[in-house]
């Protein structure tokens, strides 16, 4: 027989597993939308195994007020990179994008607006994608092959609607976090922490950082401009080989 104390209790048992258990659900799906790393929903292209690679990638551009700086920086030092372009951008500054194309960097898609993809309907989802590609492809004349969703963000429908497109999905293991209005100095020092944990695991590094932002054109980065001068001499004083991000995958 059992007490009334522990019939009373029981229950309350049953309550507080069903309660950690479905936190521990809800963690393990935001990690598997959220982390940078995470294969759960589907394959990512992190980086390669080799730790003297180096992948420099820009985000939210083309944005005049930098892309051509880093162009002319990347030519200095035959070095190519890869920019993840904002579609609504890509129709106001085409020639941008057809510069970095003809100089051999690779392009890849970032969305139309720039939208937390986790959050979106299926339809928004293919939508976002789509025009993104619609409007890179028309600058370009060549096909699209890689998408890095905005904030890294994505669920099992990122992954569809990428494959139905051709698209395979790129994310990160080092941040400059130059989004902030953060001094070269600043971004240097967070990139040289990701780079150091990035050889810690035998893997090259993947470096996230900005050429435009996901609001307008016009936006200042001579931060990163010049945190990208520093790294392209690092990297060759280093003997650290810049690379795209295909060459992982």
């Amino acid at each position: 027989m059992i007490s009334p104390s522990i019939s009373r209790v029981a229950p309350e048992l049953a309550i507080g597993a069903a309660s950690l258990a479905g936190f521990a659900a809800a963690a393990t799906l935001t990690y598997a939308g959220l982390s940078p790393g995470s294969q759960l929903f589907g394959h990512t292209i992190v980086a390669g195994a080799d730790p003297r690679e180096a992948a420099l990638t820009y985000d939210d551009g083309p944005n005049d007020a930098a892309t051509d700086q880093l162009l002319d920086l990347l030519d200095h030092h035959n070095a190519r990179a890869t920019f993840f372009m904002i579609g609504r951008f890509v129709r106001q500054r085409p020639e941008i994008v057809r510069r970095v194309y003809a100089a051999g960097h690779l392009i890849g898609n970032h969305t139309q607006t720039h939208p937390w993809l986790s959050f979106q309907s299926s339809r928004i989802i293919r939508e976002e994608l789509r025009a993104c590609n619609e409007a890179l492809e028309d600058a370009i004349g060549a096909p699209v092959h890689y998408l890095r969703p905005p904030h890294g963000a994505r669920r099992p429908m990122v992954f569809r609607a990428a494959e139905e497109l051709g698209l395979k999905l790129v994310q990160w293991n080092v941040m400059g976090f130059d989004w902030q209005p953060i001094s070269a100095e600043r971004i240097l020092a967070h990139v040289e922490k990701g780079r150091r944990r990035a050889r810690f695991h035998h893997t090259g590094a993947n470096i996230l950082l900005h050429d435009g932002h996901q609001k307008a054109i016009g936006v200042d980065r001579r931060a990163t401009v010049q945190a990208t001068a520093q790294l392209l001499h690092r990297f060759r004083r280093e003997g650290t080989r810049p690379v795209t991000v295909d060459a992982w995958g």
